[in-house]
């Protein structure tokens, strides 16, 4: 396609927008009607390890996104002579797991603590047994007990928990809610109802309550969605952190944010059952789609985890690849 049809693409909002904060960059790439790549923008950044704890800081987060984003605008203009001012839609995707817990006013209570943390042994295996489902060191549900049995100071006023891109996505949209991929990396999935396991819920629920916790952990997840489900639009508040320099407009549709799992399985193909693929990144894991799910727990090796519209996967997860081999 010449450049004149597509910055009529550009311009006419034919476009789609996805953005992923990965662990040591955050990339943003447009791609037009033909899927193919039109710009992209990236920012560099990189873990904190703080008060014993892998983390990120919220204000990083923003830097890093408005960063990207003005980089691929520049692209945009620079390339097609026209300036991003809408596009078809926006899609986040980030690292999967972690701990971002929030106060009923929207802040947050404790460090970002990232998939990388493996500070949750107690409360991965006692959910793990509770469960009869593998529950690893790395996922939300994990995270909150822990927090929970340690009698962390903010855990009582905990009134929401999400992750990275949940987070980003509720800050643009006001939506709390999550992709299943994404989903299944905080909580057990029932892939026949494409949302929380009910038995998991509740059996995990009486235990946290037994702690005397003020809330109910159905009441804090996000609400689960699958892909091409309306996940909100682009509010005009969600447009200024986007674009601080006020070009983007409001009313751009989003899709359900997803993890990195999800969108290594939509780029590779690989999300029918029978098909599987291998990521090597910050972490390496091989992922399998099933036709159903496992017929036995296997404790610390296979994770389960579904495709972005909620099928079944098998997960082998190594916390370490990339960062070594680039230190050697």
């Amino acid at each position: 396609m010449n450049p004149g049809d597509i910055a009529k693409e550009i311009a006419g909002g034919k476009t789609a927008l996805g953005i992923e904060f990965g662990s040591t960059r955050i990339k943003a790439v447009l791609i037009g009607e033909d899927h193919a790549p039109i710009a992209s923008g990236s920012h560099d950044w990189e873990n904190r390890f703080e008060n014993g704890i892998w983390t990120y800081h919220l204000e990083d987060v923003w830097t890093g996104l408005q960063d990207a984003y003005r980089k691929l605008s520049d692209e945009v203009y620079a390339r097609y002579n026209v300036r991003l001012q809408t596009v078809g839609a926006i899609g986040f995707s980030a690292m999967m797991h972690g701990y971002l817990p929030f106060d009923k006013d929207g802040n947050l209570l404790a460090q970002f603590r990232t998939w990388r943390n493996t500070m949750t042994g107690q409360a991965a295996t006692e959910l793990t047994e509770l469960l009869n489902f593998n529950i690893p060191q790395r996922w939300s549900i994990a995270h909150l007990l822990q927090a929970v049995l340690n009698k962390e100071a903010h855990v009582p006023d905990i009134a929401f928990l999400t992750t990275l891109e949940g987070y980003v996505h509720w800050k643009l949209t006001g939506q709390k809610v999550l992709g299943v991929g994404e989903a299944s990396g905080m909580f057990p999935i029932d892939s026949k109802t494409n949302n929380y396991d009910e038995r998991a819920l509740e059996l995990a629920g009486r235990r946290l309550e037994a702690e005397n916790v003020p809330w109910k952990l159905r009441d804090i997840l996000p609400k689960v969605l699958v892909a091409g489900d309306a996940a909100g639009v682009l509010t005009a508040e969600g447009a200024k952190l986007l674009d601080p320099s006020g070009q983007v407009q409001a009313g751009i549709p989003l899709c359900p944010p997803e993890g990195d799992a999800g969108t290594g399985m939509v780029a590779t193909n690989t999300v029918a059952e029978r098909t599987g693929n291998v990521s090597a990144g910050t972490s390496v894991f091989a992922m399998i789609v099933l036709e159903n799910g496992l017929s036995k727990v296997y404790p610390g090796v296979i994770d389960m985890v579904t495709t972005p519209s909620g099928r079944p996967v098998a997960m082998v997860h190594s916390n370490n690849c990339t960062t070594d081999l680039n230190a050697g």
